[in-house]
């Protein structure tokens, strides 16, 4: 039985073990990351990143997987979009990739999650929403919007609160089903072996 249950728990997922090193990242960005800053900028490569008090809600999820888990998605999705730029969207009538904000842009981030197998049902059952899985939503005048799920629950216990900049700046709110979702992304070890792969 010893044996047995050792095999099953060192047998967790890599993902599960690492979410609270996600968490973390997410959550050490509320109180510093205070403001909402959509502004175009021009960004060293890889491992660019705008002014840690100012950002946008993809900025959030940029800055978790690149501290919290060595996932540069700046460099991940410029070399994947390099190699695959048809199957990104074209929103912007962009003709070739620009390293400045493609990785800045929910839609880019929801085709590459997708396109490394990350993709998971949209459900409105809350047990569904696992702590460290990514969500995209649409805002009100048909807005793009992205977070991670948190390991703490709201008041009442019903659901996990999400991590993201909706506008005044990192929080951890109550707000997972506030909005349309419009996808659920689960980083398992397979996706991230494949997120770090894309270096071109």
């Amino acid at each position: 039985m010893r044996v047995l249950l050792f095999a099953l728990l060192t047998a967790l997922p890599a993902t599960a073990q690492m979410v609270p090193d996600l968490i973390a990242a997410a959550r050490a960005q509320v109180g510093v990351t205070v403001l909402y800053d959509p502004s175009y900028q021009s960004l060293g490569f890889p491992g660019g990143d705008v002014a840690p008090d100012r950002g946008v809600c993809t900025d959030v999820v940029i800055r978790a997987l690149r501290s919290g888990w060595g996932i540069d998605l700046q460099l991940a999705v410029h070399h994947d979009m390099q190699a695959h730029f048809a199957a990104y969207p074209a929103w912007w009538g962009l003709s070739r990739t620009d390293r400045n904000i493609d990785h800045r842009r929910v839609p880019n981030l929801q085709t590459l999650f997708t396109r490394a197998g990350a993709a998971q049902a949209v459900s409105a059952r809350a047990e569904d929403y696992l702590p460290g899985d990514v969500v995209t939503w649409l805002l009100p005048g048909d807005l793009a919007h992205i977070g991670i799920v948190s390991d703490q629950r709201s008041s009442d216990g019903l659901r996990p609160l999400v991590l993201h900049n909706i506008g005044a700046g990192a929080q951890e709110e109550d707000r997972l089903f506030d909005f349309p979702i419009t996808g659920h992304y689960r980083i398992d070890p397979k996706a991230a072996e494949w997120l770090r792969a894309q270096r071109g």
